[in-house]
């Protein structure tokens, strides 16, 4: 009886689990997903006037902190950036935009290879965006003077002088020069590679009589926080991202509310940045020196203005000197091959942890490096999750034959059940424990049918994981209506799937609109359920019944790649198991376990014979 109840409340709690995920995760997740991706919330505020932040110890200055006042009004994009200067324009094979030249700011930058929807003539992902916009979102290197020194040094409002083509390419970097009047001459140069790393290598060249002490630094600031952040739950990090001495520096926006202090950390080696779903910008120093790296939150006057920066350790350059330093911004999609390739070659410590693989990483990295090997040789991501599932039921093939086999016992085992039930009805008590010793004496474990669902239970949600925080799976097609595997199948039952042409409203809860992908997967396990023994208690039994028509529901409002993989592993583990049962020498009558052959029989007014062997 113990163990009775014990199964049953494994099972009312995994329901509970995945119900409440739907409800207050994957459903608030969808909402957000709705909004235009790569917009933030609308605030009127623009920052761009540079205050000091927070001191570090030694009584050394951090970077400037970009937080100012409220601009008077918000300009359209186009607007802001004509009225922001002369600019030099970026066009790569995976971005385009520009820079300006006033404060040398990196404010104008979008994503050529990523839509807002599955359209392909939609817009582009707009990441980056100007002061006096709605949505300001840059970065900035620059250098700050020693404490008390009175050293002219470029900032947000210094107009830089171009030297030569004003298009920065792969293949054209830009020159960048200003003199500060006192001695100190200014020179950036910009390079781009054919992706997002932007590398900015800064020299000052000393021609006055007095040693100068400057201090360097990066920071990328964005005013107001994603409407998707809002929505944003444990299944995924929204806010800062960073590596400090080899451990991810993660802080959401919402750990600067009520004017909190910032979170200030020193390395050697490291990054900061801030990042989205899909999309970040991170400032990297060299990796072989330390810094003074800190996330901040300021209230303004329309919201939140949020920052990550870093300060370097001071250069002194004698007169007659010149210094030299090469940093680097990554401004893009967090495309997993292109992460790794910049943390090999440009030896960028766990650069990796940009994307969000959760505390289970050991199993999500894993699936996704899976899906990814499979992607690459089929083309379609679809597939890659077809074949991964028959690579998971291969693994775990001898498990289950293993689960199967006792289940086939227990299968063997009913009518000996039965008889113990009539004998014994009016005493639950004694029913089971007569069935307990039967279990043990035909060396029979009554909860084996559970082994199958919990072992595909990490994979499950580690796929859940991979398919909602890549940006690979972003609008990856399937076949027929899937044109997205990390959204909810876009066919309703409430609309007869199309055949009536009317949009499902909005209010409509997504578990109720549900798809032609979530019944098949429903079926698929109902086929599956009903296989296994019939459990001896009647509640037990009334449970695994509903389960199917339970997760129906629940899934509907899940990614279909998921769903897709459930029903494909729902339809593997019916096959295996018919096959094992067979071979255990259990007749398996899948038509007469789903009731369907008396219903024929009725129909075509035969009369019920004994079952076929």
């Amino acid at each position: 009886m113990t163990e009775n109840r014990n199964l049953i409340l494994a099972i009312v709690l995994s329901a509970a689990v995945l119900f409440g995920w739907q409800y207050f995760v994957a459903a608030p997740q969808m909402d957000a997903q709705k909004a235009a991706p790569g917009q933030v919330t609308k605030s009127e505020k623009a920052p761009g006037v540079e205050a000091p932040g927070v001191g570090v110890p030694g009584g050394a200055p951090p970077a400037p902190h970009a937080i100012g006042p409220a601009a008077s009004t918000t300009l359209s994009r186009a607007q802001a950036l004509a009225k922001g200067g002369p600019r030099v324009m970026i066009d790569t094979p995976a971005v385009d935009g520009s820079l300006s030249l006033t404060g040398a700011r990196f404010d104008d930058l979008r994503l050529k290879h990523y839509r807002e929807t599955v359209d392909p003539k939609s817009p582009e992902i707009v990441l980056l965006s100007p002061d006096a916009t709605a949505h300001p979102y840059y970065t900035v290197f620059g250098w700050v003077a020693a404490p008390g020194a009175s050293v002219k040094v470029p900032g947000a409002t210094t107009l830089w002088t171009l030297a030569g083509g004003n298009t920065l390419t792969p293949a054209s970097p830009v020159t960048l020069s200003w003199d500060n009047g006192q001695g100190l001459v200014f020179t950036r140069q910009i390079s781009v590679d054919d992706k997002y790393m932007f590398t900015v290598r800064d020299t000052v060249a000393n021609t006055g009589t007095s040693k100068v002490v400057l201090y360097p630094y990066a920071y990328v600031a964005r005013d107001g926080a994603p409407e998707e952040a809002a929505h944003s739950t444990w299944i995924l990090h929204e806010g800062f991202v960073g590596v400090a001495d080899g451990s991810l520096k993660d802080s959401s926006y919402s750990d600067f509310k009520d004017d909190k202090p910032p979170q200030t950390f020193s390395s050697t080696g490291g990054w900061v940045g801030i990042t989205d779903k899909y999309w970040m910008a991170a400032v990297i120093p060299p990796q072989d020196r330390a810094f003074d790296g800190a996330y901040r939150g300021t209230a303004s006057s329309h919201g939140r203005a949020y920052q990550a920066d870093y300060r370097l350790p001071a250069e002194t350059i004698a007169p007659g000197k010149t210094v030299s330093l090469s940093q680097h911004l990554f401004a893009g999609a967090k495309v997993v091959t292109t992460l790794n390739h910049y943390e090999d070659t440009l030896h960028i410590q766990r650069f990796d942890l940009a994307v969000d693989w959760g505390w289970f990483w050991f199993f999500t990295k894993p699936i996704f490096w899976l899906l990814d090997l499979f992607y690459r040789y089929i083309g379609n991501f679809g597939i890659a999750i077809l074949l991964l599932t028959v690579t998971i039921k291969l693994a775990f093939f001898p498990l289950a034959n293993a689960s199967f086999k006792s289940m086939s016992k227990m299968k063997k085992l009913q009518p000996e059940i039965e008889r113990l039930k009539e004998r014994f009805g009016d005493d639950r008590a004694r029913q089971q424990q007569e069935m307990m010793e039967l279990y043990k004496r035909e060396k029979v474990n009554p909860v084996s049918g559970c082994l199958p669902m919990l072992i595909q239970m990490p994979v499950f949600f580690s796929l859940y994981k991979v398919l909602y925080v890549t940006i690979e799976m972003r609008h990856a097609p399937f076949f027929g209506w899937i044109q997205d595997l990390s959204a909810p199948d876009p066919t309703s039952i409430l609309n007869l799937f199309g055949l009536f042409p009317y949009h499902i409203p909005a209010f409509i809860p997504v578990f109720l609109s549900i798809g032609v992908w979530p019944i098949l997967m429903g079926f698929t396990q109902f086929l599956s359920t009903k296989m296994n023994p019939t459990p001896a208690d009647p509640v037990q039994a009334k449970m695994f019944t509903f389960m199917p028509v339970i997760f129906t529901f629940m899934m509907a409002g899940f990614p279909a790649g998921l769903v897709i993989y459930w029903t494909w592993n729902n339809l593997l583990t019916a096959a295996q198991q018919y096959v094992v049962m067979r071979r255990q020498g259990v007749d398996v009558h899948l038509v007469e376990n789903l009731k369907l052959r008396q219903l024929f029989r009725r129909l075509t007014g035969k009369p019920d014979a004994a079952p076929d062997a």
